[in-house]
């Protein structure tokens, strides 16, 4: 009887090599899968002029997992589309085409050293109650 090694009855991601339950069908790993989900998001978007409800129709995605990425900064619009865009500055309000800041905010942010995480001068979390 021929003994087997202890790491041979696992299944392993295609890609990052990391081991998968041996009952998953896919042969990625879920942070695999959805890398390669965005990059066939970027290359539709890329050979299309598409707005994010097309691309959210397209992959069969949730809405706000495409607003996110544009809020994220990782996608952003065409500039067909920038007279229709419903995402504003947090700063100023200006129109912008992806993350949370105008070009023109980020700049001043930057050059005043302040940090990009949060442009709000008071970030405490707030709730809203009967008192409030």
């Amino acid at each position: 009887m021929k003994q087997q090694g202890l790491f041979e009855n696992y299944k392993y991601c295609e890609f990052c090599k990391k081991p998968l339950p041996l009952d998953q069908e896919s042969t990625l790993c879920p942070a695999c899968q959805e890398t390669m989900l965005f990059q066939e998001v970027k290359e539709y978007i890329r050979a299309n002029d598409v707005t994010e409800y097309d691309v959210a129709s397209h992959f069969n995605l949730p809405l706000q997992q495409v607003k996110q990425w544009i809020r994220e900064g990782r996608i952003e619009y065409k500039d067909s589309h920038l007279n229709t865009i419903s995402m504003y500055c947090i700063k100023c309000g200006a129109p912008i085409s992806f993350g949370q800041l105008c070009p023109k905010c980020l700049k001043q942010m930057n050059m005043a050293g302040h940090s990009c995480g949060s442009p709000l001068e008071d970030s405490r979390m707030r709730y809203f109650g009967k008192d409030s």
